[in-house]
């Protein structure tokens, strides 16, 4: 199944807001029905692909036949850009100025290789493609000659390991199918983030990204433990055991790339056992200072939970730490701040750690609320893109950013993001409704996830770009990281550039230089391509 073309995910998973959700739009933020009429797939005719015809025949060749080369509207529109806001809008209203000349379908690593020294014959950029879920502009090169290299038929598990525990994956398989092959032999990888439906192993590893789980599992860069990699020069091979000394680690040149280095064409993988019991509950604090000062607790000294995550308390007011509860009672008699904790693995083990963590949490001054509101969490884990559709469709703006920063710039950088979403966008006269969560914990610091809600404006991409920008600059004032999981992209690529530094930026455009000289791999996506 392929997800919705001007959407998050499943179609029959989109529902529309309650009526309650809606008036409460209308009379806090002055959000305004939108009477542009919906454009259907079908209706798209989009002008046939300029590529060379010399150049599609060999690309043919590459992968096997002219079936796994496709060149029809469909195919292009659905390969057109990312998942994010902006990336939404500009398809609904029509804008297919970033759209592919064609879509490749590779088998195998050979097959990548065979492609990718096609298309420098034919001076094509190429754009891999797994779930097509990024969100800051990984999937829109500055380049108009290139073609979506989707690596859906390279879904396998290649090996697996139960005495190491580990598993080498293909890119293309999602990770809904990951976790289905790894538990019919007793294993999981424990990824789960927000994007888990639709996005692909090759896309955490190129992207860095963390899942809901990340207290207990790690982040997914944690995870790998050894990456191929195809590249116009050749192939490179990293990692040949658990931890080495021998020089730097290439893994984490590849970690990160979004493939402006090469094409990941297989991932190693650490692996644990299925668990035997996951466990979610809810604990409310009066403050979403207090609430961090005992996650603080909980990261540094221990037990730390599987899943451990805090809501301000306006995320917390409006229900969005229980997407499905969103209007509901729930959410309007809800005071301070919601805290979810997870425990997985055996029943002592999961017994155990909830008794010394509740030990914990009660003396930070928080108060226990039982099940519902974890299961809750649980259950619509994967519900805000949803949501997201759904408020865009009666005319809301709703985006996301997140950053990371170590635990004593927590305080500082939640109140710049706020403050430089807040202020900007009442200037445009669009008052948002800002709201946040700490997402991610380390025992040195943690990550916090905004979620920002207002009326879209009369253009609304420069509408949010302004306070996009804002909250960039706030982000780096403030001592945090352009990027804790959802990547570097374009969106954020002048951010990174400053972040890295001068002999950062300097250093990654050799490794570049030497795996991909002609620049033909994402160019434009994570470094500038001047």
């Amino acid at each position: 199944m392929d997800m919705l073309w001007n959407g998050w995910g499943d179609p029959a998973k989109a529902a529309p807001l309650p009526d309650s959700v809606t008036a409460l739009l209308r009379d806090l933020l002055g959000v305004k029905p939108r009477t542009t009429p919906a454009v259907s797939l079908e209706d798209i005719r989009l002008p046939g692909t300029t590529a060379d015809p010399a150049a599609l025949k060999a690309l043919a060749e590459a992968v096997g036949g002219d079936d796994h080369v496709r060149t029809d509207s469909e195919s292009r529109v659905r390969h057109t850009r990312g998942k994010s806001t902006p990336d939404l809008l500009r398809i609904r209203a029509g804008d297919f100025s970033d759209v592919p000349q064609a879509v490749v379908l590779p088998a195998s690593h050979d097959e990548v290789l065979a492609v990718l020294r096609a298309c420098a014959a034919h001076g094509l950029a190429v754009v891999p493609f797994g779930g097509g879920t990024s969100v800051v502009g990984g999937l829109a090169p500055q380049r108009t000659a290139f073609i979506a290299l989707d690596l859906r038929r390279m879904d396998g598990l290649l090996a697996l390991d139960p005495v190491s525990r580990t598993a080498v994956l293909q890119p293309g398989l999602r990770a809904p199918e990951a976790e289905a092959l790894l538990a019919a032999h007793g294993f999981t990888l424990g990824h789960f983030p927000q994007s888990f439906e639709w996005a692909t192993i090759g896309g955490f590893a190129a992207a860095r990204s963390s899942g809901q789980a990340s207290a207990g599992y790690g982040r997914f860069d944690e995870m790998v433990l050894g990456l191929t990699l195809a590249t116009p020069e050749g192939t490179l091979e990293t990692g040949r055991a658990p931890r080495s000394a021998a020089g730097p680690d290439l893994r984490q040149l590849v970690l990160g790339s979004e493939g402006a280095f090469g094409v990941i064409t297989s991932v190693t993988v650490r692996i644990r056992p299925v668990p035997q019991e996951r466990i979610y509950e809810g604990w409310r604090f009066s403050s979403f200072e207090e609430g961090a000062a005992a996650l603080r607790r909980l990261a540094q000294d221990g037990p730390r939970p599987t899943v451990l995550r805090l809501s301000d308390e306006t995320e917390t007011l409006i229900g969005l730490a229980q997407p499905d509860a969103i209007g509901g009672d729930l959410a309007q008699s809800a005071a301070g701040c919601l805290a979810i904790t997870g425990y997985e693995g055996t029943a002592e083990d999961t017994a155990l750690r909830r008794e010394q963590a509740a030990a914990v949490l009660t003396a930070c001054g928080g108060t226990l609320v039982g099940a519902e509101p974890g299961e809750r969490w649980a259950h619509g884990r994967y519900s805000a893109p949803y949501l997201r559709d759904a408020l865009l469709d009666v005319g809301a703006f709703a985006e996301t950013l997140e950053t990371a920063a170590f635990w004593s710039r927590i305080p500082d950088l939640y109140q710049a993001v706020r403050a430089a979403l807040t202020d900007t966008l009442a200037e445009a006269g669009t008052p948002p409704l800002v709201m946040c969560h700490i997402s991610h914990v380390y025992e040195n610091g943690a990550s916090l996830y905004f979620t920002v809600v207002s009326a879209q404006g009369e253009d609304p991409v420069a509408h949010w770009t302004p306070a996009k920008h804002a909250a960039n600059e706030a982000v780096l004032a403030a001592g945090g990281t352009i990027s804790h999981h959802h990547g570097v992209g374009t969106d954020h690529r002048d951010w990174y550039v400053r972040e890295a530094g001068p002999l950062g930026i300097a250093a990654l455009r050799a490794v570049k230089g030497s795996l991909d000289p002609e620049g033909l791999l994402n160019p434009g996506v994570l470094l500038p391509t001047d």
